[in-house]
């Protein structure tokens, strides 16, 4: 394998890694983190790629004596003394940390090539539970819990404090607040009550005051009582829009498990954990991801990291991996990545609160909440695969590669991927690798109308194809889209797809069953405005998954609009943040002389001569308007994710004026309780007795903003699904 030498960006560097930047340096150090953060922009860089083109070494100059060196052998830097610098201070230098906070975020690995079957991912034997960091540490931290061996009893720890012992979450007797959250779907009905009422305390986690410690107990709030009915039932006189929210279609909630009574109750590190990830997170929303202020921090970020990191030692990997999805999404944006989207750090802040939430309401250990550490890949029957199309993969954290989508005997999907570190460059190549088990067949060819079956494969649960050492593939005979049993996927009714896109999008991504679950699988033709009217559905903008320049989706999507009444098959993903549109990811149409033609749209440049002349082309049918929101409804979308984007002071400032009234005014009278309590849960600043402000609460203002984004969701959820149904398929009304 040869090596050279080029200029690059930084290798990916492992969550926990990144978590231990700011461990080493003294306070007086972390307070100018980022502004080092920030002057480590303009270091160059020297890297050092293999072969395949994935980084193995980067130095990076911060002057002519000083130098921090990432030492990346597998792509990713995976333990803490792989960073090292050069200066007299390392490794408490500014140097290194700023170097460990620039980089990205690795991705999961793989699955081992010479695994059958890969094993959850183990917590470490000997590495304890980090301790929250405080953001002074003027009180003595806490000493962490060992972790035992799984399936040994626990041994007993010792109270942290001398004083009351740390209790544990001791579920009480079951009432209307008690009752168990679903971790997804509608509002918790404790927690829009409360947040709306305002009534202290809040059934939120307990307000935390700026200088209180991380370790405040869950069993220091009591949830109120409230109301019996769930607070997204609207009132019926003035509600015509919000009927249909009591029975949203689909129900974004997942299945639950049983209540609590089953579950064992949280241990008392898994407790703390929850609320030191809690405090970062809500300290992440309150400061915003790129406020008037400057927005989260290098601070704020690995503060949120160390806290994902310890609630996964703790066993609570749920909540952990939406974090680390939360702190990748802030390097994204405080690099103006151009993958970068506002809707999806909305989404996973949206999914640690609400976890978060749930845990605390339920106050056990739910496996739904908790989550897995990592899902095993099982040895499966022979598959007979029907390549459906290829798409490519560029991540903001440094990963580059290619995923095939086939149809298995069953009916579900099955993943091939080749995705590893490096840039856009390796989509190509990536795209001729082989098909696991020694087929004379790429992923690009499996994905372009190819067949192949595999023998002793090895599957995970959600539906991704391992490269075992056992695992043997022979070429088989493909099918056209139009043929059996591919056809089949575009026969499905659109609004039915969608249903089901949007409910599998509303599962955590720990518990999803298949792949490709948000794909949709559509038939039409080009309107005269460029739009695509869907067979059985409604007329949409077909919109580009990524627009980088090095991907040609947007280029070919152009040359497909500019062809009225060409027919199309299309496979696109839903965006319900785009109501209006879907992302296109391959299409098909009749090209010359009759023939089929098939282009996976990120990788494949399209020009006029794969398209059929225009005298070929059908008639283009009636022009319409895309799905569109109530205006009302859009406000406060834009209300939510602008809070997450300036933080506190512009959610204040945003949902100020007349959305209230406009949303009451409209029939969404819980959208207008939602943004009214976001109001003045984030303008809340009361006086004492003497004139003096209180310190704010940043839990209540969580719980609203958490309300407000939970409500928008389903709103958006429903409204659309009736959208996309056809007159004979009336939405479901409130009965």
């Amino acid at each position: 394998m040869t090596e050279q030498p080029v200029r690059s960006a930084l290798p990916p560097v492992a969550p926990e890694v990144a978590a231990t930047a700011l461990d080493p340096l003294p306070p007086r150090l972390r307070k100018r983190v980022d502004g080092a953060v920030a002057k480590a922009a303009a270091w160059p860089v020297d890297a050092t790629e293999n072969g395949d083109g994935t980084v193995i070494r980067a130095v990076v100059r911060v002057d002519d004596e000083t130098a921090v060196t990432l030492a990346a052998p597998h792509g990713a830097v995976t333990a803490a003394d792989d960073v090292t610098c050069t200066c007299l201070l390392a490794p408490a230098c500014l140097h290194r940390a700023a170097v460990l906070l620039r980089a990205p975020l690795a991705e999961e690995p793989p699955e081992p090539a010479d695994a059958d079957t890969a094993p959850p991912h183990p917590t470490p034997p000997s590495e304890p539970p980090p301790t929250p960091p405080a953001p002074e540490p003027s009180n003595a931290p806490r000493a962490p819990e060992p972790p035992h061996a799984p399936g040994t009893p626990k041994p007993p720890t010792a109270s942290p404090d001398p004083a009351p012992p740390h209790p544990t979450l001791t579920p009480e007797p079951p009432n209307v607040t008690d009752s168990p959250e679903p971790p997804h779907g509608n509002p918790p009905p404790g927690l829009p009550q409360a947040t709306l009422d305002r009534k202290p305390p809040h059934d939120t986690l307990a307000p935390r005051p700026p200088h209180a410690p991380l370790d405040r107990e869950l069993s220091h709030t009591k949830p109120t009582p409230e109301r019996p009915h769930d607070t997204l039932t609207p009132e019926p006189p003035h509600a015509p829009l919000d009927r249909k929210l009591s029975h949203p279609t689909p129900d974004p909630e997942p299945p639950q498990s049983p209540p609590a009574p089953n579950h064992p109750p949280l241990t008392p590190p898994q407790t703390t954990s929850a609320l030191a990830l809690w405090a970062a997170a809500v300290d992440v929303l309150v400061a915003g991801a790129g406020g008037a202020g400057g927005g989260v921090g290098a601070v704020q970020r690995a503060r949120l990291l160390h806290a994902a990191h310890s609630a996964r030692l703790a066993g609570l990997h749920r909540p952990a991996a939406a974090a680390v999805r939360v702190a990748r999404r802030l390097g994204e944006a405080s690099t103006e990545d151009p993958a970068f989207r506002l809707a999806d750090l909305t989404r996973e802040v949206t999914e640690v609160l609400h976890v978060l939430h749930a845990l605390k309401t339920r106050r056990s250990a739910d496996p739904v909440l908790t989550g897995t550490a990592r899902r095993a890949y099982r040895p499966d029957q022979p598959l007979r695969l029907h390549g459906l199309f290829t798409e490519p993969v560029v991540t903001a954290s440094g990963y580059a590669g290619v995923v095939t989508y086939a149809l298995a005997p069953d009916g579900e999907l099955r993943t091939l991927a080749d995705v590893a570190p490096g840039g856009p460059d390796r989509v190509l190549r990536a795209a001729r690798a082989s098909v696991p088990g020694g087929c004379a067949l790429s992923l690009r060819d499996l994905g372009d109308g190819g067949g192949a079956t595999l023998t002793a494969p090895t599957v995970s649960p959600d539906g991704r194809i391992g490269a075992g050492s056992k695992v043997r593939s022979v070429r088989a005979s493909g099918a056209a889209w139009t043929q059996t049993p591919l056809d089949d996927l575009w026969q499905r009714p659109p609004h039915t797809q969608l249903t089901r896109a949007l409910a599998w999008l509303s599962t955590p991504v720990e518990e999803r069953t298949s792949a490709g679950g948000d794909l949709v699988f559509l038939r039409g033709a080009v309107t005269a405005t460029g739009l695509f009217a869907v067979l059985g559905g409604p007329t949409l903008r077909l919109l580009a998954p990524d627009e980088r320049p090095e991907l040609p989706y947007a280029e070919n999507l152009r040359l497909l609009a500019a062809r009225p009444g060409l027919c199309l098959h299309v496979v696109a993903r839903v965006s319900p943040d785009r109501p209006g549109g879907v992302l296109a990811l391959a299409a098909s149409w009749t090209g010359h002389e009759g023939r089929p033609f098939r282009a996976d749209l990120g990788l494949r440049r399209l020009d006029g001569t794969h398209l059929p002349p225009h005298t070929e082309t059908a008639t283009p049918p009636p022009a319409a308007d895309p799905p569109a929101l109530p205006t009302e409804l859009g406000l406060l979308r834009r209300a939510v994710d602008r809070a997450v984007a300036g933080g506190r002071r512009v959610a204040a400032a945003d949902t100020a004026g007349d959305l209230p009234r406009r949303l009451r005014a409209a029939g969404l009278t819980t959208g207008a309780q939602c943004a009214q309590c976001l109001t003045t849960a984030a303008a809340d600043r009361e006086h004492d007795a003497l004139g003096r402000l209180r310190p704010a609460d940043p839990d209540a203002y969580a719980g609203a903003w958490l309300a407000a984004s939970l409500y928008t969701r389903a709103a958006t959820a429903s409204l659309l699904t009736a959208a996309w149904a056809p007159p004979s398929v009336p939405a479901l009304m409130e009965s």
